[in-house]
């Protein structure tokens, strides 16, 4: 069963974005463009806005108009817009709009003033409106409408996409659609990366709710400027800091122009603008800026294993024998969902490894007795499975002296009596003498600590022989 979430990531082997001229940071400011485009019956919708405004806690109002949210929302497109629009050029910073398309539709001055600037104007779907309920065909329809309706109003189709209110079907419905650079509907990474959907490799470029100007309008928010401009700063230096060390990151700066279009907040804006110029080696890029080069400079790809895709069978097939004639093990992981996060050898080990030590007593200890005996009978009649086979003779034991034999036969017997199971050690990087002092050594525990100690190496075991079938993906 396949877990469709990335809880992993890059990982510790964070790609080198190389972003232009050698910079430690990637900035990049987002201005939502919504008024005009949210809840009001006037564009045929069952009730008023209810969301990021002045009113905290607002609810809708079934089938009437919302005065004051009304005129929240306009004090955005009337004078939010303009106050950030001068700021802006005046400090020759870049900006994305994600713009609703409706509400662009409803704002020609702001549409010119946007153009004439040459910021980028993404996607920010039709309607701004929550889609969680909406069906697969409606979605989709609704961004064929969006589509159509941008590349009318601003005269071309519209490269970067971010819904903000989306479904769950939202990221695969534009991935399908096919003709974005990039989709911004994800909030997981500091990094932009590729996300496999059918035979497409989508470009992800993550959003931020964190470093974003709706903290305002939402409980345990920002109360005042100087928080929101502590917060940016902090955050701007973490990362530059990162990209100092080798490790560069980008920074999204999420702003609304009915919230910090506001005069007691734009200063704290500008400020933070001020600081970030103040540094060298800092980029500031639209997003489409951004996806343009991640294209170039990390291109998607294609993945050595996808373990968390195989079927079940397929997936037994291939790891059922890793633990020692136990494939029931890998049933069990299989069953409890694998994701990406176990495509590799550590990974895949960490999901089996948890149901070896889930199994009862009993059930472990017959893994355990799966296990041959060193250089045992089995060993001399070629009865091994190939991978105890090729680990014995890694270790010398397909070449034993009659004494040594005779000394392992003699350990193999008085262990076994002892225990009720065979002496299992990961013979890798051993020779004869490292085992049989191991043996000599561990013969003389007790049940309790040579039961875990054997469960141990039969966990080792298992790893080894995973990255051995896995040895692109560790």
């Amino acid at each position: 069963m396949s877990y469709p979430r990335d809880l992993y990531g890059y990982g510790q082997n964070k790609p080198d974005p190389k972003w232009p001229n050698n910079a430690k940071i990637a900035v990049q400011f987002v201005l939502n463009y919504e008024e005009g485009g949210e809840n009001c019956t006037l564009h045929g919708d069952n009730g008023s806005e209810a969301f990021l405004s002045e009113i905290v806690g607002a609810a809708s109002w079934p089938q009437q108009r919302h005065w004051n949210m009304e005129s929240i929302y306009e004090y955005g497109a009337r004078s939010g817009f303009w106050r950030l629009h001068e700021l802006f050029n005046q400090s020759a910073i870049p900006v994305t709009v994600y713009g609703v398309a409706t509400a662009l539709q409803r704002s020609p001055a702001q549409v010119q003033a946007m153009l004439d600037s040459n910021w980028e104007i993404a996607s920010h779907g039709l309607k701004w409106i929550e889609y969680k309920d909406f069906s697969v065909e409606q979605e989709t329809d609704f961004l064929k409408r969006t589509i159509a309706l941008h590349e009318a109003v601003t005269g071309e189709r519209p490269r970067g996409w971010y819904l903000g209110r989306c479904s769950e079907n939202t990221v695969d419905i534009v991935s399908q659609e096919g003709g974005f650079d990039y989709i911004s509907d994800a909030y997981d990474d500091d990094l932009p990366y590729w996300r496999r959907h059918g035979e497409r490799d989508q470009l992800i470029i993550p959003y931020t709710l964190d470093c974003n100007d709706m903290r305002f309008a939402t409980p345990q928010g920002f109360n005042s400027g100087d928080q929101f401009e502590t917060y940016l700063r902090d955050t701007f230096d973490t990362l530059y800091a990162e990209g100092e060390a080798g490790s560069s990151k980008m920074m999204s700066i999420g702003l609304h122009c009915r919230l910090v279009g506001r005069p007691g907040r734009v200063a704290a804006l500008k400020r933070f603008i001020e600081y970030a110029k103040s540094h060298s080696n800092v980029w500031f890029a639209k997003r489409i800026e951004i996806a343009e080069h991640w294209m170039q400079t990390n291109p998607p790809q294609t993945k050595a294993t996808q373990i968390s895709i195989l079927n079940k069978d397929e997936f037994v097939s291939a790891y059922g024998g890793v633990f020692e004639h136990s494939p029931w093990i890998a049933e069990l992981a299989y069953d409890q969902g694998l994701g990406i996060a176990n495509d590799t050898a550590d990974g895949l080990h960490f999901a089996m490894k948890i149901q070896f030590r889930l199994a009862d007593e009993a059930k472990r200890l017959a893994v355990l007795n799966a296990h041959p005996d060193l250089a045992g009978k089995l060993a001399a009649a070629e009865r091994l499975t190939e991978e105890s086979t090729a680990e014995q003779a890694g270790a010398g034991l397909d070449r034993l002296t009659d004494e040594e034999r005779k000394k392992f036969t003699d350990l193999n017997t008085r262990y076994t009596d002892k225990f009720g199971f065979p002496f299992i050690i990961a013979v890798k990087g051993l020779n004869k003498t490292d085992i049989i002092n191991a043996f000599i050594a561990r013969i003389e525990n007790s049940r309790e600590v040579e039961f875990q100690t054997a469960c141990e190496q039969v966990e080792k075991i298992a790893l080894l022989r995973l990255k051995d079938l896995l040895p692109d993906v560790n």
